[in-house]
Order: C-alpha cells, then structure tokens, then sequence
C-alpha cells in the first residue's frame, strides 16, 4: 500500500508530545482537558497528552448520555486506569432531554440530534476548561477531518488537533507503541452518536480503503487505477468526493464579509 508515511512512530510521537507541550506554554494555560469517548482517538490523544505534559496537568472527561452504550463508559474508565489518572464523568442526558423539549423535532432527524449532543460535548469541555485555565485538545485524526465526519462546533471544536495530520489506519501502530489496552485498539469505530451507530456503516467504505483512496489522490494517483484497485463502485467513488468537496467548511473560520473601501 502506497504511503505518506516518512517518519517512524516513535518520531511522530515525539513530535506531537512536542506540539502539545509548545502550545501549553505559548498560551499560559496551565493545563488540558481530553475527552475520552471510549474509543482508540481518543486514547491515543489522553497518551500523548500526559506524555507531553504530565498527568497533573491533564483533565480527563467522559460524557455518556442515555442512549450510549455503557460498554464506551467502562473502557473510557479502563483508559484512565491504565493512565492512572481521574476520570471526571458528567451524564450529559438531563441537559439533553430539555433541549429536546424545546425542539421536539430533533427527535425525527438522527442527525441533527447526534450533533445537538457533540456540541453539548463541547460546550461542557470548554466550561471545564475555562474554570481550571485549560486548552481543550481535539481528538480528530485526518481521515475524519478530510471527509468532514465530525460535527462543526462539536467533537471538531478544540485548541489544537495533535493527530488532526494522521490518517486512522495509522493510529493503530501509533496506539500500540503508546501502550493502548489491546481492547481499545481492536474495538469497532464509533462515533457514539445514536444505538449501533458505526462510522464505516455511515461513511460507505471500511477506514482501510478511505486511507488508501485518500492517501492516492494526496499523492495525485490514477483516480479509475486506485477505484479498481479498492474495488470502489462509482457511488462509493463519488460519496466521497463530494464529502471532500462539501465539507471543507468544517476546517475553516467564518468568512468575514470585507467593505470595499
């Protein structure tokens, strides 16, 4: 499988441990908060945060609510067992539910009620963050970010994206050499969104072929020489290029409308 990758995993983790230790200190805060949703981004990030600046400085938070399984609550525990550190768990369903009461319509749109619940995510990370002087650190990795699968003002809401330049299929090796429980890196992707919920089901192909279509058009490969090599059909081929075309605003600012002077 072709690859952008140049640089060992131990490399790369110096690297991000680097990254999130220079923006601790350029920004005079004293700390970080990482949510831990269960999964293996996640992990990886709580990882290299404590290894960049230490367990003390590091707020590890985990928000269920009802409808996620609690087999994500027990291994966000297991993660922060195995760190040693506290686990602060805030059930995010009573701030839920009132919301739906206000708008009872998100209750027939899965979607829109999956990203009500991610920017609730957010909005309790960066109330904790604001009260101990802490940056928030995103836990999106790039294949995520390149086909938009994160939800704008929700999980992609952060100060810094340290694995935001890692493809998925990646982060496996990199979990492995950080010592993520083999569990957490084996566990199926999910974006705990609603019951069952899996992020290969939502976005059409397995996180293998994404990469290996990603990585090809990076590199400016044949388009028709990697679908057949994938075996992508056209709509497969064509989802995700619209995901790439449509969701660039995700990883951008607002636009400012500028007066002509």
């Amino acid at each position: 499988m072709t690859s952008l990758k140049t640089k060992s995993d131990e490399e790369i983790i110096k690297k991000i441990t680097l990254f999130i230790r220079k923006k601790k200190i350029d920004s005079g805060c004293k700390g970080a908060v990482v949510c831990l949703s269960g999964g293996l981004d996640s992990a990886v990030v709580a990882y290299l945060a404590i290894q960049a600046i230490g367990k003390e400085n590091v707020t590890l938070v985990h928000l269920p609510e009802k409808d996620l399984d609690p087999i994500h609550t027990e291994d966000a525990k297991l993660i922060a067992n195995e760190l040693n550190t506290q686990l602060k768990e805030i059930n995010i369903s009573s701030i839920l539910n009132e919301t739906l009461e206000i708008l009872p319509e998100l209750e027939k749109n899965k979607l829109a009620k999956g990203n009500l619940k991610a920017r609730i995510r957010a909005v309790i990370a960066y109330s904790i963050a604001n009260l101990d002087n802490r940056l928030v650190i995103g836990t999106s990795n790039k294949s995520e970010l390149s086909i938009g699968y994160g939800t704008k003002y929700g999980d992609l809401a952060s100060d810094m994206l340290p694995i935001g330049d890692i493809y998925k299929t990646h982060l496996y090796g990199i979990a492995k050499k950080l010592g993520v429980n083999k569990k957490i890196i084996e566990k199926i992707p999910t974006a705990g969104l609603w019951p069952n919920q899996t992020d290969e089901e939502e976005i059409g192909v397995s996180y293998k072929k994404l990469d290996r279509f990603l990585i090809g058009l990076e590199i400016q490969e044949d388009e028709e020489s990697l679908a057949k090599e994938l075996k992508l059909n056209k709509n497969q081929v064509f989802r995700i290029k619209e995901l790439l075309r449509k969701n660039k605003h995700k990883l951008e600012f607002p636009e400012i409308y500028r007066i002509q002077t």
